[in-house]
């Protein structure tokens, strides 16, 4: 439930910390309605903690998150994530179909099997993907690009008002790259919220609209054009930040 002037995704003194070392501190962000916005910063900045902050997968020691004005228990079903692919069994025996299908269980729930409906709906997603072709193919046959394709689709078919994505680029060839980048900015024209893990520094500008930068602090958050300033990345990567940029280097 969409509360009347409530951000999509606000969060609130959040400071999450893993025996007793801080990952996160203190930190605040508010996303806005219709935003592709990256989230960028050093190795150990807690970019993914944070999704996971966001998604109740981790406990705050200090903090709140709240999806359009409430907890994310109450609202998950406005929210779609996209994890790591690294995180994900691809030897599971199923198909591209099948893996996309199953991102329509939230909305079905626990007793009800997905129908005509439902795969029809998941072939519409592998077709905004440029995956249609593969619907029948095993995922663990799938190269790592095309395996990053099927779980957006598997994302988009739930139809979320959210979408958390942990570095979707990771690890994918030019093509994928700019057909995932083509698919994100879609779901921000039609009003959706994306918020994204990022490691290309010099990508930043061409695909978003706005970003937040961090190191286990919050360093900034805004529009890209005045937030992704030299002064601010060098406050979140020191000396490290011109190789960076120069070299194309995976944060």
């Amino acid at each position: 439930m969409r509360i009347a002037n409530a951000l999509p995704i606000s969060v609130e003194d959040l400071t999450v910390a893993y025996r007793e070392a801080p990952v996160l501190w203190d930190v605040d962000l508010d996303v806005p309605d219709s935003t592709l916005m990256a989230i960028v910063g050093p190795n150990g900045a807690g970019k993914s903690t944070l999704i996971k902050a966001i998604l109740g997968l981790i406990e705050p020691s200090a903090g709140r998150v709240l999806v359009y004005g409430k907890p994310y228990a109450q609202q998950r079903s406005l929210v779609a994530y996209v994890p790591q692919r690294g995180s994900v069994d691809w030897d599971f025996p199923t198909n591209a179909l099948d893996v996309v299908t199953m991102g329509r269980y939230g909305a079905l729930g626990w007793f009800r099997r997905p129908g005509k409906a439902e795969r029809e709906m998941a072939m519409d997603a592998l077709r905004m993907v440029g995956m249609e072709g593969y619907a029948e193919r095993q995922i663990s046959q799938l190269s790592g690009g095309q395996q990053q394709r099927v779980f957006l689709a598997r994302a988009l078919v739930q139809n979320a008002q959210i979408y958390l994505m942990d570095e979707p680029f990771q690890g994918v060839d030019a093509t994928t790259e700019h057909a995932i980048i083509k698919v994100l900015q879609s779901l921000k024209e039609a009003g959706k919220t994306v918020l994204v893990v990022h490691h290309d520094l010099e990508t930043v500008p061409e695909y978003f609209d706005r970003v937040f930068i961090l190191n286990v602090r919050a360093i900034a958050a805004g529009p890209v054009a005045t937030t992704f300033t030299p002064e601010n990345l060098r406050r979140a990567y020191g000396g490290k930040m011109e190789l960076l940029l120069n070299g194309r280097e995976t944060l």
